[in-house]
């Protein structure tokens, strides 16, 4: 019998157990994946805690997990251009059910695997790398312009460093000290967070003001570099709606534009984007994994091996 890594009820990490399930079967536009490898966010763990239950009811046990990359075993009715055997990776259905050994992607939403991209690298993708991309997308900003990224050293922080890096944009980027050197490694102007005088030092190091800041923060970051923000000042947010609604910020809605994963992969692939995996556990480690996760002490994504059990 297949085996998942779920929460019985909403709670704590005391609520998590590995199960044995039938595999799913994949529905009308649907694709069934044996998982290779599956990422770990910090949405994982919030979503057991039951915070976003009121938008995505889930029937319980629920599978941990929301982005996986595998090979596909069967294709669900209406599915085309997918078939048995491509090697594949996305979000899951239903925002749910990565921590396993078979997983459900919608086809519309998923990407084949160039060669050269390895099956850890692309379950490090869709959420973080596909939030930084979309949030880029939607600044819209041009070579010489100003970004500043508040949490700079996360998941979704890191990738954007790069991808505006890429483009010519100059990046300052909030983080702790430990992080500094490995943002600065990136292409970004790093700042400790957590100093005294990071407004001042945010204002000497762009005096004209921010052209863009992106907030993956929350709560008291975008109030405390208002200094920086001007009336061109473009904002998004994926963290803090109420009180970046006062910046006249933008909150991010993903699109999963069929667009977003194969323009990740590629620039993975061909070795100028790094997906930065801190870390790859076993599955049998998914607690631990996902621990270290919640804990908010990870450099890096963390990554399951599901291929490593069988």
């Amino acid at each position: 019998m297949p085996l998942t890594y779920a929460f019985i009820e909403y709670g704590g990490p005391d609520v998590q157990r590995f199960l044995d399930v039938p595999a799913p079967e994949p529905g009308e536009g649907e694709v069934l994946v044996e998982v290779r490898a599956a990422g770990v966010n910090p949405v994982d763990w919030k979503v057991r805690e039951g915070m976003h239950r009121a938008f995505l009811p889930l029937r319980l046990p629920a599978t941990l997990g929301r982005e996986v990359a595998g090979t596909v075993v069967r294709t669900g009715t209406g599915v085309v251009g997918l078939a048995a055997g491509d090697r594949v990776f996305g979000s899951t259905v239903g925002g749910s059910g990565g921590y396993a050994e078979f997983a459900l992607l919608p086809a519309a939403k998923a990407a084949r695997m160039p060669d050269g991209l390895s099956f850890t690298d692309a379950a490090a993708l869709p959420i973080a790398a596909g939030t930084a991309y979309e949030s880029l997308a939607e600044l819209g900003l041009t070579p010489g312009q100003r970004l500043l990224i508040l949490g700079a050293g996360g998941g979704v922080g890191t990738i954007a460093v790069q991808l505006a890096a890429m483009d010519g944009v100059a990046v300052v980027g909030t983080a702790s000290a430990a992080k500094r050197e490995f943002l600065q490694s990136l292409g970004a102007t790093a700042m400790a967070y957590d100093r005294d005088d990071v407004a001042d030092r945010l204002r000497d190091l762009l005096p004209a003001g921010a052209d863009a800041v992106l907030d993956l923060v929350g709560g008291d970051a975008l109030p405390g570099v208002a200094g920086v923000i001007t009336e061109g000042t473009r904002v998004t947010t994926v963290a803090d709606e109420k009180i970046a609604a006062r910046f006249g910020a933008r909150p991010l809605k993903r699109t999963g534009g069929t667009g977003t994963l194969p323009a990740l992969a590629e620039l993975v692939a061909a070795g100028k984007l790094d997906p930065c995996v801190g870390r790859v556990f076993p599955l049998a480690e998914a607690a631990q994994a996902l621990a270290l996760v919640e804990s908010g002490h990870v450099s890096g994504k963390v990554v399951l091996d599901v291929a490593g059990r069988r």
